[in-house]
């Protein structure tokens, strides 16, 4: 199969409404969005209203998940979105509704459809799962909710597992981005297959890559900002912590010093030992043909140039 076949189309050959996802060395760009925050937050799971606000303000996100299912859950109560929409509109950053719990391709294009209406963006976070021990997304029919969603209009950040062709097949429907899990959601175990991550870095250098769930420390982020991803999603690693605003100040730091050590260019690993100050130059040099301890200063002839 050829790359023409496994890309996105070129802009020149772009269908109405495909929209694409541009990386940058100081911001990223969704559509005509422009963003220079790479942390993404979840909304769960926080002990209060007030500490939810304070741990958005505190992440300098601009990208602040919900779920439509926990919003409908709570009908007739609008203080969760209320609090939301007052966090966003102090750091200019936008809402990503997601479909978490949605089993099925239909069930998370009907939600998809409700999270337009209600939230007032296309913007989606497509999630559908597959296996409910593991919460792994199911790569069939999340293509199929990707293909449908794109086709009516929708900018779909699709939560995926880091297979390469699945990701592949995402980007040839429309997606203009991939979200790629670390881990199972929630299990804090980090980045589990830096392999599969680093060859998706690789195979797809224009996409834009956003490692989502299993994160569970600021070392996690650090380590995938380090591979060379844009951007990282997490919720219970900042939600769960016993201080979850400082918790989200963390991953920020983390998430900013990752980014800059992959721009500044991370020292390749070595399997052996390589000195890092080089002997040529030294003031004092030991002495091979010297006994055991000499010195030679340096431009000292061979005749008695020790003592």
């Amino acid at each position: 199969m050829n790359s023409a076949e496994t890309s996105p189309p070129s802009a020149a050959a772009e269908p109405a409404g495909w929209v694409t996802a541009q990386r940058g060395a100081d911001h990223w760009q969704v559509g005509d969005v422009t963003l220079t925050s790479r942390f993404l937050l979840g909304t769960a799971g926080y002990p209060s209203p007030k500490v939810l606000g304070d741990a958005i303000a505190a992440s300098g996100s601009q990208v602040v998940t919900v779920g439509l299912k926990r919003q409908l859950s709570a009908a007739g109560d609008n203080g969760f979105v209320d609090i939301i929409r007052a966090a966003l509109a102090g750091q200019g950053a936008r809402l990503l509704p997601n479909t978490a719990g949605c089993r099925t391709a239909r069930e998370a294009v009907q939600l998809a459809h409700m999270a337009r209406e209600l939230y007032d963006t296309a913007w989606l976070k497509l999630e559908v799962v597959g296996d409910e021990y593991t919460l792994q997304p199911d790569p069939y029919e999340l293509v199929v909710a990707a293909q449908e969603l794109v086709r009516e209009g929708f900018t779909v950040f699709p939560y995926c597992t880091d297979d390469l062709v699945t990701c592949q097949r995402l980007l040839d429907v429309g997606c203009p981005l991939l979200m790629p899990w670390g881990a199972p959601i929630g299990s804090g175990q980090g980045l589990v297959n830096p392999f599969a991550l680093r060859t998706l870095r690789e195979r797809l250098p224009d996409t834009v890559l956003i490692i989502d769930a299993g994160i569970g420390a600021p070392s996690h982020a650090a380590q995938a900002m380090e591979l060379g991803f844009d951007a990282v999603l997490l919720n219970s690693a900042v939600s769960q912590a016993s201080e979850p605003v400082r918790m989200a100040g963390a991953f920020r730091q983390a998430v900013e010093a990752g980014r800059d050590a992959w721009l500044a260019g991370v020292m390749a690993k070595q399997d052996y030992a390589v000195a890092s100050t080089p002997v040529t130059g030294n003031p004092f040099l030991l002495n091979p043909a010297a006994s055991a301890g000499g010195l030679v200063l340096p431009g000292a002839g061979s005749a008695g140039g020790t003592r």
